[in-house]
């Protein structure tokens, strides 16, 4: 369909500057595209829009800027015929790649989805973790690795015993003052035990 209304190069014709001596005969011609198919592309448009007005809108504005890009192929002084086929076939055209461009991006987001959008306050959590990281630093080595292997890994005495190669007692005596000294910096900070 749309080869019928391509210029037919074998046939010498005017040229360009033949059909549209001036920008004010291009902005004619465009305008009468509008009078003439205006609606009937609209409509037609709306339906492959699946109702978008706005978007239809937007199509035929760019179909018909094609339109005027072309004119001195479309012009009626070469025979052309009805410009419906070659204006129909452009909008469905522009309304598959804007499909296309819509798929490939992400999904656009308002302000009020975003309101409804609620995400759990870390702040609290982040700041007892920066306190207890303090709170462990403070220790001296080997009762961080007693409390961490205690109270964070949940071993028991004899087996932080086993693994750290000292008695039982020392492990319990190690944790013992490091409760204490993680106390006072925790108390330091403004944490209550």
């Amino acid at each position: 369909m749309v080869a019928t209304l391509e210029l037919d190069r074998r046939q010498p014709g005017p040229t360009a500057q033949d059909s549209w001596p001036a920008d004010g005969d291009s902005e004619s011609f465009v305008r009468s595209l509008y009078t003439d198919y205006g609606r009937v592309l609209l409509t037609n448009v709306s339906r492959l829009t699946g109702g978008d007005r706005y978007w239809a809108q937007d199509v035929v504005q760019e179909t018909l800027l094609r339109a005027w890009r072309h004119a001195d192929r479309l012009s009626p002084d070469r025979g052309s015929g009805s410009l419906m086929p070659w204006l129909s076939t452009v909008a469905r055209h522009i309304v598959c790649n804007d499909r296309r461009s819509r798929g490939a991006r992400p999904k656009e987001v308002n302000s009020a989805s975003l309101a409804a959008v609620t995400t759990p306050d870390e702040t609290e959590t982040v700041l007892r973790r920066v306190v207890i990281d303090e709170a462990l630093a403070a220790l001296t080595p080997p009762q961080r690795t007693v409390v961490v292997e205690l109270y964070l890994h949940g071993r028991t005495a004899q087996e932080v015993a086993d693994l750290v190669g000292v008695p039982t007692g020392t492990v319990k005596s190690r944790a013992h003052y490091a409760i204490q000294a993680m106390q006072r910096v925790l108390k330091r900070r403004g944490f209550t035990p």
